[in-house]
C-alpha cells in the first residue's frame, strides 16, 4: 500500500485569505434623516442644535458611517463637515456612506499595508468562503492589486479553485 501524500499541502500555492486583514471594531451608521424638517429639509439652526446637544462620546473608538437614507434630499456639504468634526475626538475612523462603504475603507486601509510584489510568480487562490462577510469590491481590489505579480490567480480553495488569470507566457 502506497503511503497517501496531501498534494495541496505540498503545493507552491498560496492562499490569500481577506478575512485576516478584517480591522476589529464596531461598526455604527449614524443616520440623519430624523433630524430633517418634514423629512425633507435639513435646516440649519435646528441641525446645528442636534449636533450640540448630541452625546458623541458614545462613538468612541467605533468606526463610523454618515448619511442620510431619506430620498430625494440634498445636503449641505458643511453638515457631513461637521459631523466628521464632532466624531473625530472619539471615533476611530469616520466615512461618508453606507456601512457597507465603511467596510470597504477598512479593508482599503489594510490592503495598503500589503506588499504584493510578495506573491511575485507564485499561484495565488484568493480564499472565498470565510466566517467573515468580505465586500466584492475588496475581492476586486485584491485581484487588482495582484495582477501584475501573480503567475496564476484563483478564487475558492486549494482543492477547488475558478481561475481568474493566468500571467501569458513571454515569447522569446
Amino acid at each position: 500500500m502506497s503511503e497517501i501524500v496531501n498534494r495541496i499541502a505540498n503545493s507552491p500555492i498560496i492562499t490569500f485569505k481577506l478575512e485576516d486583514y478584517h480591522t476589529e471594531g464596531e461598526r455604527v451608521l449614524v443616520d440623519i434623516k430624523d433630524q430633517l424638517f418634514h423629512g425633507m429639509i435639513l435646516r440649519e439652526k435646528d441641525f446645528r442644535a442636534w449636533v450640540r446637544e448630541h452625546d458623541w462620546s458614545q462613538y468612541q473608538d467605533k468606526h463610523v458611517a454618515i448619511t442620510c437614507s431619506a430620498e430625494d434630499v440634498i445636503i449641505q456639504v458643511w453638515a457631513w463637515m461637521l459631523l466628521e468634526v464632532k466624531l473625530q475626538p472619539f471615533a476611530k475612523s469616520v466615512v461618508f456612506g453606507t456601512l457597507e462603504d465603511l467596510e470597504v475603507y477598512l479593508y482599503m486601509q489594510e490592503l495598503d499595508k500589503i506588499d504584493f510584489s510578495e506573491f511575485q510568480d507564485r499561484p495565488v487562490v484568493i480564499k472565498g468562503c470565510s466566517d467573515i462577510k468580505v465586500p466584492d469590491a475588496i475581492f476586486v481590489e485584491a485581484t487588482r492589486r495582484m495582477q501584475p505579480y501573480v503567475k496564476k490567480l484563483s478564487y475558492g480553495e486549494p482543492c477547488s479553485t475558478v481561475p481568474v488569470y493566468k500571467r501569458p507566457i513571454e515569447k522569446k
